[in-house]
């Protein structure tokens, strides 16, 4: 008979006589606690080698697929250290109840070895690509060990930990590919980081209300001002320094075309980074990677950003 995620008690954390869960009921949980729909932030790590134009050589593109794999895995291990760290108050949320491990279809101990292998095995394999991604890496795991641990409780340092977690993986791609990462790339990506960890907290503070904080206990401690005020001031830090950016691109490319494609490029970009904005303010920025995908303008924005960037990059 196939295990009920809501019918598991405390002792199937510790291998105790619970109710026996089916190997498909196993393989479906450790799938759900990978979390593979969240892999798609990792796609990140093209943002430093496509920025530089070597996205189209086949070994810089190798060492990138290798750093995006990698980062799945190490990303699917502190989902694992979480759910593993979290259980106890898991069990007590209405929702997180039914994740795997709360539920008893994943042993505790056997959630931690999972995340142990998954981490050390990452991080030690990135050494095949350089030793500077298994930095990269390890910073990683440091941070969202720390986040799980305790800092995901205190404000201003939850935000900082998640948009920490994308701009390493911006940094990734770059060491990866043995690309530079430029100062104004890393301004980008660190606003634009903090512009979506921020809206989501707010999108999460207008879809929850007053339960917020048994889903997330900073959301109680945050106030809609100050979230709009770090929100405003995310957009306008990505904006300007997207600006900056572009401009100085046919300079760090070294290349003497013309750079109207990158100023051009500006415009869908800017108008991206407002309408997300607004739709965060309408609460639909819960699922960051959800409203990207499902919003047909924002889907249209970035396509036309990358025809100019690429334009910028391959038709000089």
């Amino acid at each position: 008979m196939a295990h009920d995620l809501r019918g598991a008690g405390p002792a199937d954390d510790t291998g105790g006589h619970g109710p026996r869960t089916s190997p498909m009921s196993v393989r479906a949980g450790l799938i759900r606690t990978a979390r593979p729909k969240q892999w798609l932030k990792n796609v990140l790590v093209f943002a430093a080698p496509g920025a530089a134009g070597v996205l189209t050589h086949g070994t810089e593109l190798g060492w990138t697929l290798a750093a995006l794999a990698l980062f799945c895995v190490v990303a699917s291990g502190t989902y694992f250290l979480n759910d593993c760290l979290d259980v106890t108050a898991d069990r007590l949320h209405p929702e997180k109840k039914n994740r795997p491990l709360a539920a008893g279809v994943i042993p505790v101990p056997v959630g931690f070895a999972i995340a142990l292998v998954l981490l050390v095995g990452a991080t030690v394999g990135a050494l095949a690509v350089t030793w500077k991604l298994t930095v990269v890496l390890a910073v990683y795991v440091g941070v969202q060990f720390l986040y799980s641990l305790a800092l995901k409780h205190q404000p201003v340092y939850d935000l900082a930990c998640v948009a920490a977690g994308f701009v390493l993986r911006a940094i990734a791609g770059g060491v990866a590919a043995h690309v530079p990462v430029s100062a104004w790339f890393l301004i980008v990506a660190s606003f634009g980081s903090l512009l979506m960890v921020t809206g989501k907290r707010l999108a999460e503070q207008v879809e929850l209300g007053e339960a917020g904080g048994a889903h997330r206990a900073t959301l109680d401690l945050y106030t809609p001002t100050f979230l709009r005020t770090v929100l405003a001031i995310s957009a306008g830090g990505a904006i300007m320094g997207y600006c900056l950016w572009a401009f100085s691109l046919t300079t760090a490319l070294k290349t003497h075309a013309d750079p109207i494609w990158y100023q051009l490029s500006i415009v869908p970009m800017g108008i991206a980074l407002l309408r997300y904005t607004f739709l965060v303010e309408k609460g639909h920025g819960a699922k960051p990677e959800d409203l990207v995908l499902s919003d047909r303008s924002l889907l249209l924005l970035g396509a036309i950003w990358v025809l100019l960037f690429a334009l910028g990059i391959y038709a000089s």
